[in-house]
Formats: C-alpha cells, sequence, structure tokens
C-alpha cells in the first residue's frame, strides 16, 4: 500500500475522501506507520490491537500513542478499567483538534488555507444536506433581553459559565488559519471535559469563570458571535466567531437544517430611536439590517439573534425579543 493511499483513506475515514487537500495534511502530521496506525485504530481498542492490525510491533506503536494524540489524530476513551485508543473520526473534529497543535510548520496551515479557499464550501454544504439538526447555536450577547422571558441555563452565555465545573481556553483554528480580521485569537473557551483534553494536550490554558467572562465580554465589544453546542445541556465548548475567518457560516444560510442554528430571538428597532449611524451595520455579520427600510430595519430572516447590534448601539433604539418557542432548541 502506498503512502498516498493511506492518506487518501484517512480523509476518507473522515468523511470527505474526494478531497486533494485534506490527504495532504494528514501526510504533514503522520508518517507511513503513524498513518497505518490511525488506520487501525477504528472501532476503539487497546494498544496491543492496534498494533496487531496494523501490522507492527507494540512498542513502536507504543511510542507514536502520545505524539498521535497530542498532534489531535488520536483519542482516548477508557472502558473496563482499560485505556483504548481510537482515530479522529470527521472533518470538524479533525480541523478543530489538529489546527491548535503547537509547533506545526508553515505548510500546514497554507494547505488549511488553500482547503478553505478550495472545497470547503462544497464539504460543509454536503454536511449541512445529511444534518438532523443543526450542529451548532448562536447565543445572545450579555445582556438582559426582553424582561417577560425566561432565558434558559442552555441559552444564557453566563449560566453556562457558571454551571461549568472547570475551563480552558484555547486560539481560535479559524482565526489561526485565516486570521484577516486581526480579532484576537485567545478566545475559544472550553467546559468541563473538553477543557481536561486541552489542558492534557497543552494546547490551552486553565482559567477561571471570571476570567472567562472578562474573556466573553471582550468578545462582544470585538464584534464576535458566542456559538455552542445545540444541545439542551451546558456546551463543551464556547465559541467567538468572526464574520470572515471562521468557518460555521461560509455562505448564506440555505433552507432546510443548516450547521448553524440562530438563537430564539431576534432583533428589533425602534425607527424613531434611531438615528441612522450604522454602526449596527458594520457589525451584523449576517447582511440582516437596512437602513432604507424604514418600517422594520431588522430583516427577521437573516438576523441569527446574536445581539452584537444591540451592545453599541448609541441610543439603544435596538433590543432582543423572542421570536421561536423555549421548544427551538433540540433536546
Amino acid at each position: 500500500m502506498t503512502q498516498e493511499s493511506l492518506y487518501q483513506q484517512l480523509a476518507e475515514a473522515i468523511g470527505v475522501g474526494d478531497s486533494g487537500i485534506i490527504p495532504k495534511i494528514f501526510a504533514v502530521l503522520a508518517n507511513a506507520d503513524e498513518a497505518r496506525v490511525l488506520l487501525a485504530a477504528a472501532p476503539p481498542a487497546p494498544v496491543e490491537e492496534i498494533a496487531e492490525r496494523a501490522g507492527l510491533p507494540v512498542d513502536a506503536v507504543e511510542d507514536m500513542i502520545e505524539p498521535l494524540f497530542k498532534k489531535g489524530l488520536l483519542f482516548k476513551s477508557k472502558k473496563e478499567g482499560k485505556v483504548r485508543y481510537y482515530r479522529v473520526r470527521q472533518l470538524f473534529q479533525f480541523h478543530d483538534a489538529t489546527i491548535v497543535t503547537k509547533d506545526l510548520p508553515r505548510e500546514f496551515f497554507q494547505l488549511w488555507r488553500e482547503y478553505y479557499d478550495t472545497e470547503y464550501t462544497k464539504h460543509h454544504r454536503q454536511f449541512e444536506s445529511i444534518l438532523p439538526n443543526s450542529v451548532v447555536r448562536v447565543i445572545p450577547v450579555n445582556i438582559v433581553v426582553e424582561s417577560d422571558i425566561q432565558v434558559a441555563a442552555f441559552e444564557d452565555i453566563r449560566q453556562i459559565v457558571e454551571h461549568a465545573e472547570n475551563l480552558a481556553v484555547v486560539n481560535c483554528t479559524c482565526r489561526l488559519v485565516k486570521g484577516d480580521c486581526g480579532k484576537p485569537l485567545e478566545v475559544c473557551i472550553q467546559c468541563n471535559r473538553s477543557a481536561d483534553y486541552a489542558l492534557e494536550r497543552g494546547t490551552g490554558r486553565e482559567i477561571s469563570k471570571d476570567e472567562a467572562l472578562q474573556i466573553l465580554r471582550m468578545c462582544e465589544e470585538e464584534g464576535l458571535v458566542h456559538v455552542v453546542n445545540n444541545t439542551r445541556s451546558i456546551g463543551h465548548v464556547i465559541c467567538n466567531c468572526c464574520e470572515d475567518c471562521c468557518i460555521n457560516w461560509p455562505g448564506p444560510r440555505q433552507s432546510g437544517v443548516n450547521f448553524a442554528a440562530p438563537s430564539r430571538f431576534t432583533a428589533v428597532c425602534d425607527v424613531d430611536l434611531c438615528t441612522e449611524c450604522e454602526v449596527c451595520v458594520e457589525r451584523c455579520h449576517f447582511g440582516a439590517i437596512d437602513m432604507d427600510n424604514k418600517a422594520d430595519r431588522i430583516d427577521e430572516e437573516k438576523c441569527m439573534g446574536c445581539g452584537l447590534c444591540v451592545v453599541t448601539c448609541p441610543t439603544e433604539a435596538i433590543t432582543l425579543k423572542e421570536v421561536r418557542g423555549e421548544d427551538f432548541v433540540p433536546a
């Protein structure tokens, strides 16, 4: 089996077998024997079984385990008191886990950027087409919505932080690759098991709840959108996404299920208070604000309910209102 076919198989294993670039990224991260180990690490298995599947000596595979874990290619699980290892399973996990690895060559980031520019949108749309529910969800900024609305813990960024058992912060993977916007890097907050994983790999640093809230406030001022896992439980990651680097929204929202779901709120504008300063227009990632519409300046179909426009409105003309019921977020 040639090295090229090994890396092609790994691309197929994460759902992008038609990619010409993802195999090259795998090749930067793993040599041929490491690629064999990764292919053998599915389903999860202890080192001895992986070595047997890969046709390699156990001691040689043992030496590969930690480097592959550090590079975000191999993960750990415990079953019946024994550690088992499994390879990266899908494209977005591959993206988020590998990019924060320390001391990677420039070629690695150049390949990811090429992938963003040439192949990603197609793969993103293909993935969206088979989604039963959105993968991530926008969370409103750290502000008060209409007083008579009950805001649940899973949609309140402060409560997500307060309910986390432990927290870490890592660099934004999307801006590590592109970074054209110049927005802050160290803003991706990991909760609970994700925090443990980042700290064990050495890709993040531990933070307090107060520091997490400070980071989130800074993100709001910088015009970054809070994005979490689309569940009713407290999510394991709080992303803070910019408009041009981040891969949660590669283009206009489509009909059907979208990768990123809006919050259950939308912005509304009191035109009598609005001075048409257009600060909100500049901050909106989604093209949802139209100053030429004198009756209703917010396009509810485009608005994701992030609240960034509310934060800097000098006349407090914009507020958030509920437009979707509490059962909007899937369990």
